[in-house]
């Protein structure tokens, strides 16, 4: 029943970095075509369930309401049977009805425990659905968040190697304008070297060698110029050095991050189409709980119309009990038969309802024999009773094919039988 991306520049020159393509479908909203006002009719739902239970609550108070008049009855029947001195057939018949009374009042309980149960399962599975579709709802949102950041941290990454490749590239022309700069003095110096000429005044007391004494200057000089040509070199060896180690550090930097943020996407991109499987699967069980829950809703209201016409037909349609002592007057109209007690039935199946009826009993005997003052007949009877008035005050009691005089003593004594 119930039942979700090199630079380039000389002297070092390095592959280029492959760029990072995204698949544009998954990022595409998923269009899962779920009605808005799927909270409002939930409520709606819940607050028709609540009043069906309480017109259940109601009716099952209404059941053991009738359950104690039974018992009242039972009670008043026992006493007047003790103060009867001969056992008759009516105790058999009487304690028939009573079992098929509490048999049905039984079925009864057994089927709203039935119900009970069933409903209490449907909102559990209910509220089960619900927090799992929740939570695939904010897996989604969270891979949604993460692929964010990680697009970020990307860009950031192809960003900072843009910006690290153009201080490479003006490293490299810093280098090249020192180099030139020391070339162009170099040549300077050995120019000045070259057109360097000495004024010696000549001193007849000496003899002086020229020849060794420029030599000297020049080697001096030479010696000077090395020197300088040497540490240029080895600056200009050491900046270069440091300026690939840097360069080579950065790019590996951004390949690990390229490569990180790879596998980050591809790892985003498996989750995201395993959350559209899960989705996907969520909504096909959606779809079938809601169509246990249709069938749900359409056997409540088969139960709730089953309920009002009952109600409508017991509040409608409620017996009239009626018990007389001896000194009633009967006229039989077909086969003089004694009744005491008449009722109206519907001839509705008791089980199938789930209501309780009382059923009138007559008991067929002769019409000359005598009843005693503490014994009433009863039998079950569909016949219709009309009750007129007649002219001397007794009230006539006529069913199909009999008819009962009732004075007003009997009338009184019925009535507070049944107060």
């Amino acid at each position: 029943m119930v039942s979700r991306e090199g630079w380039g520049s000389s002297p070092v020159l390095c592959p280029p970095i492959t760029a990072v393509k995204v698949n544009e479908s998954l990022l595409a909203p998923l269009n899962l075509e779920i009605d808005p006002n799927i909270h409002t009719i939930r409520t709606q739902e819940k607050e028709e369930i609540k009043t069906l239970n309480d017109r259940f609550a109601s009716f099952i108070d209404k059941v053991r309401f009738l359950e104690q008049q039974n018992k009242m009855l039972e009670t008043k029947w026992s006493l007047l049977q003790e103060q009867t001195s001969r056992q008759t057939s009516i105790d058999i018949m009487f304690e028939t009805y009573i079992a098929n009374l509490r048999r049905q009042l039984d079925g009864l309980g057994n089927e709203k425990v039935r119900l009970e149960s069933g409903l209490r399962d449907m909102r559990s599975l209910v509220e089960d659905f619900k927090s799992k579709y929740e939570d695939e709802i904010n897996k989604r949102n969270d891979s949604d968040n993460e692929f964010v950041v990680l697009k970020k941290d990307a860009d950031g990454a192809y960003l900072n190697k843009v910006e690290l490749e153009c201080k490479l590239d003006s490293l490299t022309d810093e280098i090249n304008f020192l180099w030139q700069i020391y070339e162009a003095e170099l040549r300077e110096l050995q120019t000045q070297i070259k057109d360097t000429s000495v004024i010696v005044e000549m001193d007849n007391s000496r003899n002086l060698d020229m020849d060794a004494i420029v030599a000297e200057v020049r080697a001096q000089y030479e010696e000077i110029a090395n020197r300088n040509r040497a540490e240029a070199e080895s600056w200009y060896q050491q900046k270069h050095s440091n300026h690939e180690t840097q360069i080579k550090k950065a790019e590996e930097r951004g390949e690990l991050a390229v490569k990180d943020a790879k596998l980050r996407l591809q790892e985003l991109e498996a989750a995201l189409l395993r959350a559209k499987q899960d989705m996907a699967r969520q909504v096909r069980e959606y779809q079938s709980l809601m169509n246990i829950k249709l069938a749900l809703d359409i056997e409540i209201a088969t139960y709730r119309k089953l309920l009002e016409g009952e109600e409508s037909r017991l509040f409608g349609s409620f017996q009239s009990l009626s018990i007389y002592k001896p000194h009633l007057l009967n006229y039989d109209l077909e086969s003089s038969h004694l009744t005491s007690v008449s009722s109206q039935s519907s001839g509705k199946d008791v089980q199938k309802t789930g209501l309780v009826k009382q059923e009138v009993v007559t008991a067929k005997g002769d019409s000359t024999s005598s009843v005693t003052s503490s014994a009433a007949t009863v039998t079950k009877s569909t016949k219709t009773t009309i009750i007129k008035t007649s002219e001397t005050g007794k009230k006539v009691v006529a069913t199909e094919g009999s008819v009962q005089v009732m004075d007003k003593s009997a009338e009184k004594q019925v009535k507070d039988v049944f107060k």
